[in-house]
């Protein structure tokens, strides 16, 4: 134990104290931070100027409609109407030719883009949008919502009802959603919350197996290439200075991790609506834990095999497309948490912390489940650390030539 707690120890501060670690201990909350909180600001943003777009009315009734109403509604912060509608109109009524007229005027920015409304609009209720960008979505909805509007009122008119009255009685829905456990207690939650609780588990997770399984196999090449491991293992057995460099390691990770979420605990009981729940706390750690181990000794077996800095970067990108997978699933996972596929793939033990992380935030699973998931997970790791013992023991004096699958599976049977 006092050779293992050395190789950890060496391991730990050898790490801590780069200016790399350093930065990237309070560089990359700020990175997630810019790439969440701004994106979202400059989607939230409104527009700075009047917004003008040109419409083919085939029906010559709409557009001022329209327009009068999109005005009402949406209006920048110094007042000015958001949106104006300019109608496309000329001595001839073809639509071939206001189309040209419609693109000239599109070509010298004069308008943003330009709506074509058929003369059966109104009884088929499909209009067509041009312009260089159809990606602003916004602007579309918000035309196309005025003018449903507009066509149910006309609807309602000409079969006799009193569109205004029917206006008025309908009545917009608000749902305020509630996250009740199995013991009948109650929380308020949404959307937000159930998403980034699972979301904020798995990137963690990421960057903790990221960082610290680059970390383990750069040290394994570099003491290969430098011959300093020969030395060590002099000095010690190669089951030492692989626990060592787990412990070490992991302790440097987790100090990381305990940072960033000291300060995601912090940001996020300092905003008026939390964005994350700490429900099932203990079994997330659990899992956690779990899942950075089982992928500890996925590295370790990695590293023992590779001897150049390239060969660790392909072998580090296969194994973690499997804590990427999950993200991929996140949306379908919270809206059917109890499919069979679910199930199934919250027991295969490379996707079972991350499926369950998401699970846990939107409903608890069975218990069985969350048995069966932790046995499956305890004796995958077992499996593991026991293959990465075999392998780093062999494999940490190799170098040159990548061994082959049937030589790595002598190692495994060579006692």
């Amino acid at each position: 134990m006092k050779k293992i707690l050395a190789v950890a120890k060496w391991e730990f501060f050898e790490k801590v104290r780069t200016k790399a670690f350093i930065i990237g201990l309070f560089m990359t909350p700020l990175i997630m931070s810019f790439f969440t909180v701004i994106p979202s600001l400059m989607a939230d943003k409104g527009d700075e100027k009047t917004k003008i777009f040109g419409v083919i009315d085939e029906t010559r009734s709409l557009t001022d409609v329209i327009n009068t109403r999109m005005e009402k509604k949406h209006s920048l912060e110094n007042g000015a109407p958001n949106y104006r509608l300019r109608e496309i109109t000329d001595e001839t009524t073809d639509l071939e030719h206001l189309k040209i007229l419609a693109s000239t005027q599109l070509a010298s920015n004069e308008i943003e883009g330009y709506f074509i409304l058929p003369k059966d609009v109104l009884e088929k209720g499909k209009i067509e949008y041009r312009a260089e960008n159809v990606g602003n979505a916004r602007d579309q909805n918000r035309f196309s919502n005025v003018l449903e509007e507009i066509i149910i009122e006309r609807r309602l008119q000409s079969n006799g009802f009193d569109a205004a009255l029917v206006k008025k009685l309908m009545t917009e829905v608000d749902i305020k959603t509630f996250k009740v456990n199995k013991q009948g207690e109650e929380k308020e939650s949404g959307f937000t919350e159930t998403f980034f609780t699972g979301y904020i588990f798995i990137m963690l997770l990421l960057f903790l197996v990221m960082s610290s399984g680059q970390m383990l196999i750069r040290s394994v090449i570099e003491e290969k290439a430098n011959r300093i491991v020969e030395v060590l293992i002099s000095s010690c057995s190669s089951q030492e200075l692989m626990s060592g460099k787990i412990i070490g390691l992991s302790m440097l990770g987790l100090t990381t991790v305990a940072f960033w979420g000291l300060l995601l605990i912090g940001v996020n009981f300092a905003t008026p609506v939390p964005f994350v729940t700490v429900d099932n706390l203990a079994l997330l750690l659990i899992y956690f834990i779990m899942g950075y181990f089982m992928y500890v000794g996925i590295f370790i077996i990695a590293g023992s095999t590779v001897s150049t800095e390239q060969e660790a970067q392909q072998m580090t990108g296969y194994i973690t497309i499997f804590l990427v997978v999950p993200i991929a699933f996140a949306v379908p996972v919270m809206f059917n948490p109890d499919t069979v596929l679910v199930k199934v793939m919250s027991q295969i033990p490379l996707l079972t912390p991350t499926m369950m992380a998401l699970r846990f935030s939107i409903q608890t699973p069975a218990w069985w489940e969350i048995v069966l998931s932790l046995v499956t997970l305890s004796a995958t790791i077992y499996g593991l650390m026991w293959v990465a013992g075999k392998v780093f023991r062999i494999g940490i004096l190799v170098t040159g030539k990548k061994p082959s699958l049937k030589e790595i599976y002598g190692w495994l049977r060579n006692e």
